[in-house]
């Protein structure tokens, strides 16, 4: 028993090239501070401003990525995804430094726009990086190991975040931007540079491969789904932790903790658990199950519960299973649609959908918890992820 459980991690992490361990390592140096956006709405609110207002400075990062993307998208075509991510993480990590110092709403507002819109060009170069140092046999394998580095990262910063938040908020923000600036340079020493030729040398644009994104029309109606389940999927930055706060009377300390289950768990099981779903299933049936995972887990916070640690803990584990069956499969199937010559381009807009996300699922979140309260939010959620996978399952069959 325990040698089959050993020879299925092992083969769950072969395959992988030198160069994406790399890649990772950088990645895990990157993610184990972010601190700054789980508790962005916590820290507006420990400046005396509205629930509503720290929904809206998660929205204008939002809306900063959304531009990020699309200008990262095209450099990285243009110039390059190696270069493109140093500076996206040299230039996030100073912005995030800076806007540790502000303390009025405005300067705050301003410097999470621009922080977002430089950090968030590093996400279409870095998926290029990933689809390059791959190969199709093990690009999702490829993805998952980066999201594991991301979720691995993000368990620690989490649990970490609790516990400076705690002591100062401003040291969340001094961690942030450090960590980033660190990863930028880790990048340059450790991966071999790749120009812009031998970017584009790996694979010739295939017949019949449309020149952009928005010919693509499954792509886009893809696109449109999967922003759907990323406005019911970014919940957990904003209206959940406000919830476990507000609803179940949890402290940041043990919000941190909470939240930091979800890195823990995808760390331990995503690669396994992707290695046994790989040509199981159409990649689109695999998004449709985790979408309704993600609706049962939103509906699960009206159960009645006296302990709110032990709703908040199941909760977040639901939705981590979620986020293991469905997301690592995106990635797969749209990059499957690229070449070398568009692939930043899509990389763009399926980014750019992300943020769209982050800014309407922020925005209305927030205040539909305040106005019809935490339980229609709920319900609202679980019924947008069940359209989205009915979406899902409209696709494949359309395919």
């Amino acid at each position: 028993m325990i040698s089959n459980t050993i020879n299925l991690y092992k083969n769950a992490y072969s395959g992988l090239t030198r160069r994406m361990w790399l890649l990772a390592a950088v990645m895990l140096i990157n993610r184990c501070g972010t601190m700054v956006l789980p508790f962005m709405t916590l820290y507006c609110n420990h400046l005396g401003y509205t629930a509503t207002q720290g929904g809206l400075a998660v929205a204008i990062y939002g809306v900063g990525s959304l531009f990020g993307a699309f200008i990262g998208g095209r450099l990285s075509d243009k110039l390059g995804f190696y270069y493109v991510q140093f500076a996206a993480l040299l230039g996030g990590g100073i912005m995030f430094i800076v806007l540790g110092q502000m303390d009025s709403y405005v300067s705050i507002c301003i410097c999470i726009f621009f922080a977002s819109f430089i950090n968030e060009a590093f996400r279409p170069a870095n998926s290029s990086a990933v689809a390059h140092y791959s190969t199709v046999q093990s690009r999702t394998q490829s993805f998952s190991l980066v999201r594991l580095a991301i979720n691995l990262g993000w368990g620690v910063g989490s649990a970490l975040a609790g516990i400076l938040a705690s002591i100062s908020y401003e040291l969340l923000f001094w961690v942030d931007g450090i960590t980033n600036i660190v990863a930028g340079f880790v990048l340059l020493l450790i991966l071999p540079k790749v120009s812009l030729a031998q970017q584009h040398k790996s694979h010739l644009p295939k017949p019949g491969k449309v020149r952009g994104p928005f010919q693509d029309r499954t792509f886009m109606i893809f696109t449109g789904f999967m922003l759907l389940f990323a406005f019911c999927f970014f919940q957990l930055f904003t209206t959940v932790p406000l919830y476990f706060k507000e609803g179940l009377k949890l402290d940041e300390f043990w919000i941190g903790v909470i939240m930091s289950m979800n890195g823990i768990v995808i760390a331990l099981f995503e690669m396994v658990i992707v290695f046994k779903l790989e040509g199981t299933k159409p990649y689109l049936k695999l998004m449709m199950y985790g979408t309704l995972l993600l609706a049962l887990s939103y509906c699960m916070l009206n159960i009645p519960l006296a302990n709110g640690f032990v709703l908040a803990s199941a909760v977040i584990f639901m939705v981590t299973i979620a986020e293991i069956t469905g997301m690592p499969f995106m990635n797969s199937y749209y990059i499957a649609r690229t070449t070398t010559e568009n692939r930043g381009q899509y990389a763009a807009i399926y980014t750019m959908a992300w943020s769209v996300a982050q800014v309407t699922g922020s925005l209305s979140g927030t205040q539909i918890a305040h106005s019809l309260g935490y339980n229609y939010l709920w319900w609202i959620l679980g019924a947008i992820c069940l359209i989205t996978a009915l979406g899902f399952k409209y696709l494949h069959a359309r395919d």
